[in-house]
């Protein structure tokens, strides 16, 4: 923290004034007055203060009002209001109004220290996030989407999805690891481009039966199948129309349905399922997945040609392991957003800390990277992100061996009063994991090893956790 933060004292009392300025500018802040809220509209004019304290009793113009001044000229604005003896309904007002804080009058300076420290902090922090995502590739869509990352990897992405961007029919595979961001880039490619005010509508082919995803894609047909009685219905590729469609791990539809959307690829119409009409689409097709398609290809589980016509501008995504100069970038944007979202006021990261985050090889990437610092602001006590942190970071990996451990034992026959004391669900999680690495993650023939359909073993991954190891 700066020992030359500029602080901004609003309120109309002189003595008020003068005594909080007294003591600030004794602690080491620069510190300006005002004593309308007129007259801070002019400083804050002038220049933009690191915080503001704000009497909300003001002649005039009131302290909520301005407030809202404030924050509409710099929506960053860190602002702490003062209140007098049960006016606590004010300041709940200002605090909803965007407010970071409130001190009831009278009030002792050490808690005006800690108040002020606790904001400024929390305000280095932010300012930080925001400069660092000035200067390095980031991609910010219309429902907060946001791709960082300060590497040389990620700045070579970022100008690929820019050229991308450009044609606005080619077809895009982007691949990569689970975790790694795909939807985001795919997102970005949509936004970036001449389709943006079109829909960008995605669908993930390993969550549905080939026969469900193929009336989710191509729509179907009045009295087509059961359930559709009453009433036909358009499919995804119809909706995404002028706009973008994204088939998210494509690695897992069926052969069956590849040729359909083959033929969606090359003549740029479909039939909808019970149908006999030919629909004419225009649409960017934008499929991703987090298998070797090459060596899918040659077993067998997916179609050469189709694999060449999504194949036309490749974009793979490497794992956060081999970028790590993004991950302490990744982890000051999520202790932000949670921060924000908690209302918690982590800022400091020991050195402990970001080693342990920047040694660990992250697995599941930076969705596993966003879960560990979400949990870790949510459960935090102070202003520290705690090495304890690697405890969760590593609970996964110890879970695995440990049960690994067990089935050695069982194989060498333990009693039964030992392996009763694991539960059901660890040993669901390790058999399913267990058929997903044997299977190298092809989810339908795992499905069909665990006699269960795919959308049970998609929800079953999301449930535990589950990623390739």
């Amino acid at each position: 923290m700066s020992s030359k933060a500029t602080i901004l004292i609003v309120d109309d009392e002189e003595t008020i004034r003068f005594s909080i300025k007294e003591f600030l500018s004794g602690s080491g802040y620069d510190v300006v007055v005002a004593g309308t809220s007129e007259q801070a509209l002019e400083k804050i004019n002038e220049f933009l203060p690191d915080l503001v304290l704000l009497d909300l009793r003001l002649p005039n113009m009131g302290g909520i009002e301005l407030l809202e001044k404030v924050k509409t000229k710099d929506p960053n604005a860190l602002i702490i209001v003062m209140t007098g003896y049960g006016s606590i309904d004010s300041a709940v007002e200002a605090m909803k109004t965007g407010a970071y804080d409130y001190l009831e009058k009278p009030f002792k300076t050490e808690h005006l220290k800690l108040v002020v420290e606790k904001a400024l902090s929390t305000q280095a922090l932010r300012r930080e996030v925001l400069e660092l995502r000035a200067q390095q590739c980031t991609f910010d869509g219309e429902h907060g989407d946001v791709i960082i990352g300060n590497s040389y990897q990620m700045k070579a992405i970022y100008n690929l999805i820019k050229q991308v961007a450009k044609s606005p029919s080619t077809t895009v595979l982007i691949q990569g690891e689970s975790g790694t961001g795909k939807e985001l880039v795919a997102r970005a490619v949509h936004h970036l481009s001449s389709r943006k005010n079109g829909r960008f509508v995605d669908i993930n082919c390993a969550a549905l039966t080939e026969s469900l995803l193929e009336a989710e894609l191509f729509g179907y047909e009045k009295g087509s199948f059961t359930g559709a009685i009453t009433t036909g219905k358009p499919g995804l590729f119809e909706v995404a129309d002028k706009g973008t469609i994204f088939l998210d791990e494509i690695g897992e539809m069926g052969v069956t349905l590849q040729a359909k959307l083959l033929r969606i690829l090359q003549e740029r119409q479909f039939k909808r399922v019970g149908g006999i009409n030919d629909i004419k689409i225009d649409v960017r097709v934008i499929a991703s997945t987090n298998r070797n398609l090459e060596e899918e290809v040659e077993s067998g589980n997916f179609r050469k040609d189709l694999y060449y016509r999504l194949k036309v501008l490749p974009i793979y995504i490497p794992p956060l392991r081999d970028r790590k100069d993004d991950i302490m970038l990744l982890v000051k944007h999520f202790v932000h957003k949670y921060n924000n979202e908690f209302n918690k006021n982590v800022y400091h990261i020991p050195a402990e800390t970001e080693k342990i985050l920047l040694e660990y090889k992250w697995p599941g990437n930076i969705r596993e990277l966003k879960n560990v610092i979400e949990r870790a602001v949510l459960i935090a006590g102070n202003s520290v992100l705690h090495p304890e942190l690697g405890v969760t970071i590593n609970s996964e990996k110890e879970c695995i061996v440990n049960m690994n451990v067990a089935n050695d034992k069982d194989n060498k026959g333990e009693d039964n009063e030992t392996r009763n004391v694991r539960s059901l669900a660890s040993i669901e999680k390790q058999h399913i994991q267990k058929v997903l690495n044997e299977t190298s993650w092809r989810r339908t023939e795992a499905a069909r090893i665990l006699g269960i359909n795919r959308t049970t073993l998609y929800n079953k991954i999301k449930e535990y956790g589950l990623c390739p190891l």
